[in-house]
């Protein structure tokens, strides 16, 4: 159940006043609301400025806003609660809009204050953008910048400021928007997700720097203008409207001239693998892998994916999967795909160690993208897949070539069939993408891939390479796609939202207890869910108690970086405070078969012989568990 904030009801538009402010009225509003009005406009602004001159000019277009005259006209919005009552921060509000839709207009003859670059502030030898979020930031990132420029601010307003439509229509007309009802219609086909406009991922004020020319900056002066000049030609080529790709794309200018880098860079020396190589290799890894998809010769196009990994540009969005560098190949890498998926053209690129994706639209300049993920160690099962791309909450699998067959399996439902899913090229037909639903979690879609050696069973998590799904004893774990890994896993399929963009290699299930309840009324299944990193730290593991009858499991305790549960220490415990159904409350406690006892201190004092517990307690207590082993190890429960 959720509770909504008193401050956030909507008054009534009678309520609405007219009135002038004064300068220092202005300047008092934005220095206190500084951050919101910079975020406002950083939402607004065009996405094809780039991540870094867009966080730059959201800034001067707040520090803009202050009126000039002594006076000025504010009219106050509908809701009457801390800042919506305050004219400054109405008056405000408006003019960076006005601003910020100004700078999104297309160019017609000389270009408006608004659509030129800052003057102030500017920062030199650092590119700044505001921190990366998750999938879910991500994937709003990409449905706001389809939108036009008043659609956004119709969002933004409804989302962010929690204005109500008639207030959002009015503020749009203010800000010079000919159509606001049809801002607000287009703004409707995104569903709303206020939490996430407030995430770090939209914050102008929270930035990370990178730098820019370390090695230029360096050269005499000569040669520090003449690259300069350089740069500032290659912006004019791709700022100019109707142009087309440069030779490198979004890639920055050259740094030097390195006979390794360059021969990195080259077409032509990419490694390309024989279709028939993986049928009589040792490995069955990414090396193996053929080059695929109907751009293989598009030498232009592999140009700019290799200029761009080596050097992206200001306007590129980089993202990797944790522990993974971005930085550019050491040689020429290896082609597995260059082809057309949805509304972009996508290269994707392996280097023995990383997979590479570029993206760029098929359509226009701007909005190009580099995804990097590790692959080290990667083989059989983990090597079967890669994300080719994702759109309008679906997925699509480029598949190894030793995989026959593909199907969607829904994990919340282990008796249900797999659905065929159709396969050219190695390509997979669109799935549903369960790590880019937002909300509740009624059903978790995976990938089941077939080979020779049997099915096995992979899942999105928002990153570049699915994460292969097991159920078993840690050590001896087999295939979830099986009858009895499907069983262990439905209950607890929702868990693994838990994993999303943690550069997650494998997640396994482990059913290690069944626990008769106290109160007679069956038994408990006790499971504990492992997931390995690609990197070897951050593992995760979880364990979750699932009552007679319940849909779902319920994470009871959680280790980050410890071995239990895992292949090096099969063995965990853990504990849960249980409600009967008389009222009564108890610590439950259950540890692997091989645990010989479990003692509770603290807030409960109980001990039993075997691996499982069961006593009586007071509703909220707290218990620290400890187990010896039948060799006699003793082992703590998870916290």
């Amino acid at each position: 159940m959720q509770s909504q904030d008193v401050s956030q009801r909507q008054a009534p538009r009678s309520a609405r006043g007219t009135g002038t402010i004064d300068v220092e009225q202005a300047e008092a509003a934005l220095v206190e609301h500084y951050p919101r009005l910079v975020r406002l406009a950083y939402l607004v602004l065009p996405p094809g400025l780039g991540r870094s001159r867009r966080v730059l000019t959201a800034h001067a277009l707040a520090q803009r806003a202050l009126p000039r005259g002594r006076k000025q006209p504010a009219v106050l919005p509908a809701q009457a609660s801390g800042r919506e009552d305050d004219p400054g921060y109405a008056c405000l509000r408006e003019r960076v809009l006005r601003a910020a839709l100004e700078a999104a207009r297309p160019r017609t003859g000389l270009p408006r204050l608004a659509q030129l670059p800052p003057l102030l502030p500017q920062v030199w030898g650092l590119r700044l953008f505001p921190r990366s979020g998750g999938a879910d930031e991500l994937a709003l990132d990409q449905r706001l910048s389809a939108l036009s420029a008043p659609a956004r601010a119709a969002y933004v307003l409804r989302g962010l400021e929690q204005l109500a439509d008639p207030d959002v229509r009015e503020i749009l007309a203010a800000a010079g928007v000919t159509d606001p009802g049809g801002a607000l219609a287009s703004a409707n086909g995104v569903p709303a997700q206020p939490g996430l406009l407030s995430s770090p991922e939209f914050d102008p004020c929270s930035l990370q720097a990178r730098p820019t020319d370390l090695m230029r900056r360096r050269q005499h002066t000569k040669a520090a203008l003449a690259a300069a000049a350089a740069l500032a030609v290659c912006g004019a080529l791709v700022a100019l409207p109707g142009g087309g790709w440069g030779p490198d794309g979004a890639a920055a200018p050259s740094y030097a001239e390195n006979p390794a880098a360059e021969a990195a860079l080259d077409p032509g020396r990419l490694t390309r693998v024989s279709p028939t190589a993986w049928r009589t290799s040792a490995r069955t890894d990414f090396s193996v892998w053929p080059a695929r998809g109907p751009l293989t010769g598009d030498r232009a196009l592999l140009r700019r994916a290799l200029a761009v990994w080596a050097r992206p540009g200001e306007t590129v969005r980089v993202s990797a999967t944790p522990g993974t560098q971005t930085g550019g190949p050491a040689g020429p890498p290896q082609l597995l795909y260059a082809g057309e998926v949805d509304a972009a053209r996508v290269v994707v690129l392996y280097d023995g160690l990383r997979v590479a994706r570029y993206a760029e639209p098929k359509n226009g300049t701007q909005g190009a993208a580099l995804d990097f993920a590790r692959v080290d160690g990667a083989t059989g099962a983990g090597a079967s897949a890669l994300v080719l791309g994702r759109s309008d909450g679906n997925v699509r699998y480029l598949t190894a070539p030793w995989v026959t067959k593909a199907a969607q399996r829904d994990l919340t439902k282990p008796d249900a069939a797999a659905t065929p899913l159709a396969l050219s090229g190695g390509v997979t037909a669109p799935l549903a993408s369960s790590a880019l639903q937002p909300g509740s979690c009624t059903s978790w879609t995976a990938l089941q891939l077939t080979d020779a050696s049997g099915s096995q069973l992979t899942t999105d998590l928002g990153e570049l390479v699915p994460a292969h799904l097991t159920a078993g004893r840690p050590g001896s774990a087999g295939e979830a796609s099986g009858a009895e890994g499907l069983r262990t896993w439905a209950p607890f399929a929702c868990s693994l939202s838990a994993e999303r963009s943690a550069g997650i290699r494998s997640v396994n299930a482990w059913a290690f207890a069944q626990q008769p309840l106290p109160d007679g009324s069956g038994s408990a299944a006790w499971v504990c869910t492992r997931a390995e990193t690609w990197r070897g730290d951050g593992t995760a593991a979880l364990a979750q108690f699932r009552t007679p009858g319940g849909a779902a499991g319920a994470v009871v305790a959680k280790g980050t970086d410890v071995p239990a549960c895992g292949p090096r220490d099969p063995h965990v415990l853990a504990g849960v405070l249980w409600k009967s159904a008389a009222g009564s409350w108890y610590l439950l406690a259950a540890g692997s078969r091989d645990t010989s006892s479990i003692r509770a201190t603290g807030g409960v004092t109980a001990s039993g012989q075997g691996p499982l517990l069961a006593a009586k307690a007071e509703q909220g207590a707290r218990a620290d568990l400890k187990g010896t082993l039948a060799g006699g190890r003793e082992i703590s429960g998870l916290r």
